[in-house]
């Protein structure tokens, strides 16, 4: 392993889904980061970021003084910084396939973001999600075939927790927020993920937040 230490700046814990992806990868990994959190519509915020990334979003992840931004481009860049890390799975075929799954969620499922916004302490299972559901249904689905080609070998995706699971981590946040049903192999999968220790972690610190921020306010400043 490279001998370095990230710092990787992250928005509200509550809130921000895109900040919980490169975080979740690096924690279940085991690679050592410092975390910076940048509270969301603040007028601090973007100033935070000014030099940094021309997005002006978070995440950033800081390479002593290089800059990455996305969470996708962040966890590409770690995974080939940490071969040994295990983030991709080692099998081309499922490492091919853990790819797509990421390039999928990474552009896509916009109904079901819009509808059920990432809000990790709250409990909201009388919102409608009717107008998601053919995104949910389309998650499920992706989940239970990903399970049963791949995931023979552990209760994720493709058996070990990889980069797939980091970008799938938010939706599983929406599903125990709205209290989404969820049966069989996708059942056992949001379960899992909701077990993973760093998942916990950070369930744990976004209940823990000042909640200042109201729900429909972090969107115009991050994904």
């Amino acid at each position: 392993m490279i001998p370095t230490m990230y710092t990787l700046l992250i928005g509200n814990k509550n809130y921000s889904s895109w900040s919980l992806r490169p975080w979740l990868a690096l924690r279940a990994a085991g690679i050592p980061f410092a975390e910076k959190k940048l509270w969301l519509d603040t007028p601090e915020f973007a100033a935070q970021l000014q030099g940094l990334t021309p997005a002006l979003r978070v995440p950033v992840l800081l390479d002593e003084g290089f800059a990455v931004w996305d969470s996708l481009a962040i966890c590409e860049y770690v995974a080939e910084r940490h071969p040994d890390a295990g983030l991709w799975p080692s099998d081309a075929r499922a490492r091919a396939r853990a790819r797509s799954l990421v390039a999928q969620m990474h552009s896509g499922f916009g109904q079901l973001r819009s509808t059920l916004p990432m809000n990790v302490e709250a409990s909201l299972p009388h919102v409608d999600a009717s107008p998601a559901q053919a995104d949910i249904d389309a998650v499920q689905a992706l989940w239970r075939d990903t399970r049963v080609e791949f995931g023979g070998n552990g209760p994720f995706l493709f058996g070990r927790f990889c980069i797939a699971d980091a970008f799938f981590a938010p939706v599983v946040s929406r599903f125990a927020t709205y209290a989404i049903p969820a049966e069989g192999e996708a059942r056992a999968y949001r379960d899992a993920v909701l077990a993973l220790p760093a998942m916990q972690d950070w369930c744990r610190d976004a209940r823990a937040e000042a909640t200042f921020v109201a729900i429909d306010e972090p969107y115009r400043t991050h994904r």
